[in-house]
């Protein structure tokens, strides 16, 4: 309990002396020419899928002939130092970096601690006692020597007012980038910084209206931002860029986010979407406020009636990756799995009736009950996908649907030959619906197989698998068998 009205303290503690400095209006001081704090003069953000922003910003500062220091406050907490780029657009020729630092020791209350041992200050306990010397310790419990020699102890628990005199040179109250710049003339001129900076993510999240007959779809496709990179970008360009752009490891950056979602319908072509390199962009064709721990949607995507259908998977086997060498284990593969899969499958082509690129999100597919209400049936991923190709989500396992598939017979006819037989019965338990089921069949053992004999048609899909598509009635059940031969390598 002590322990906890410590932190409590502590953090009171902090907040009195932010309050205190505040009104003394103290400023830190600096070198050279100091160039304040102004506004953007224009802010681009540009944001990849892996969770990196490129940030450029413009702004106007008044500059003198020789010496400057250039302070570019309101920087992203979590940027990465060594990409920034400096770059005077006034006078390109005339304007060198001399030095660039990135200045982050900003202050707090053990900052200002540590910064004034051995130095003057004053606290005021919670009875309201007053202790005036010099620090000696801050560490846990403060330490004050009075002027006549007397050492107090004084636990942090106990304090209900520290004051110090000034706030001393070097600290700061927001993450800044620092230029000593020199500069061939004097007046104002417009530089440009670039950097990137991590906590500035983007996804894209689609609602998926199904119709009842399951053959057709409603899309709305948007855009989530959220940012958490420690300042907030007014009035930016934004621009996204869709692909899996490579980059190295980048150093972990903790976050305490507080997430306020923002989401309005966006006016028609709100987002501006072209192809960038061996990417795609999109580009909100407004300024945009992206403020920090905020979570901000935008519509980019939207189709009707676009041409859907919803299928029935019985995967009985264990899944397959690829031949190693021959299996003659006569148990290998048995799972007991008697789930249906249920998928939903579209085209994001122009035949389908969409025609647009849909990047790397979460779905979210809907279907209206009885009294007209969108009721969720299921949830995924899907990755980047270009316009023209399929699209295949996983929604769930069907109620109704049951499978089970049995090894009925397995002979070693040779040191180098195995025949198994299969059977797989499929039940529909639904009142009125004939429903087709996709049975696909891994051919595990070894890749030179035969199939001896089968109760129904199937297709070889690939060199490894066979697939049979039977119909099931309402209420009946539907038997499958094949024998497949393999023959090992001696």
């Amino acid at each position: 309990m002590k322990k906890g009205k410590a932190v409590l303290m502590t953090l009171a503690v902090f907040t009195l002396v932010a309050l205190w400095l505040g009104v003394a209006g103290l400023r830190t001081p600096v070198q050279a020419q100091d160039t304040g704090e102004l506004d953007s003069d224009s802010v681009s953000l540009t944001v990849y899928n892996q969770g990196t922003a490129l940030v450029r910003d413009r702004r106007t500062f008044p500059l003198t002939t020789g010496l400057n220091t250039v302070d570019f406050t309101d920087v992203a907490s979590s940027i990465d130092a060594t990409s920034v780029s400096f770059t005077s657009i006034t006078d390109p020729q005339g304007t060198v970096v001399l030095e660039q630092n990135y200045v982050y020791d900003l202050v707090d209350s053990a900052a200002l601690l540590n910064r004034y041992l051995d130095e003057n200050i004053e606290i005021v306990t919670t009875d309201g006692t007053e202790y005036r010397g010099q620090l000696l310790s801050g560490r846990g419990e403060l330490i004050i020597r009075a002027d006549d020699g007397q050492v107090f102890v004084v636990r942090l628990n106990e304090v209900r007012d520290i004051r110090f005199p000034n706030l001393p040179g070097g600290l700061i109250t927001r993450p800044t980038l620092r230029w000593l710049l020199e500069s061939a003339t004097g007046g104002d001129q417009q530089v440009e910084l670039t950097y990137l900076t991590g906590g500035v993510s983007w996804t894209a999240d689609y609602n998926l209206l199904l119709a009842t007959d399951n053959h057709s779809l409603d899309l709305n496709g948007w855009i989530t931002l959220s940012n958490s990179s420690g300042t907030t970008y007014r009035d930016a360009q934004v621009k996204l860029v869709a692909g899996d752009v490579n980059r190295l490891p980048q150093p972990q950056v903790a976050n305490d986010m507080v997430m306020e979602a923002m989401a309005a319908p966006a006016p028609t072509r709100a987002v501006e979407q072209r192809e960038f390199f061996e990417y795609q962009l999109y580009e909100i064709a407004r300024p945009v406020t992206v403020g920090n721990n905020e979570t901000k949607q935008v519509e980019f995507v939207n189709g009707a009636g676009v041409a859907a259908n919803t299928f029935f998977v019985y995967e009985g086997g264990g899944p397959f990756y690829g031949y190693y060498g021959p299996i003659n284990d006569q148990y290998y593969g048995q799972t007991g799995i008697t789930d249906v899969q249920n998928y939903l499958e579209f085209s994001t082509g122009e035949e389908s009736g969409l025609g647009a690129d849909l990047p790397a999100g979460r779905v979210r597919v809907y279907q209206e009950d009885v009294d007209g209400a969108a009721l969720l049936i299921g949830e995924n991923r899907i990755d980047h996908t270009p316009s023209g190709e399929s699209i295949r989500i996983y929604l769930g396992n069907a109620f109704d649907l049951v499978g089970e598939r049995t090894q009925t017979d397995f002979r070693i006819i040779a040191s180098n030959v195995v025949e198994e037989t299969f059977e797989i019965r499929l039940r529909n338990r639904k009142d009125s619906d004939t429903v087709e089921i996709r049975v696909p069949e891994h051919l595990y053992r070894w890749s030179n197989w035969e199939i001896l004999n089968a109760s129904a048609e199937y297709t070889k899909m690939d060199s490894a698998t066979i697939e049979f598509r039977p119909q099931v009635p309402p209420g009946g059940e539907t038997v499958i068998t094949y024998t497949v031969r393999y023959t090992f390598p001696y």
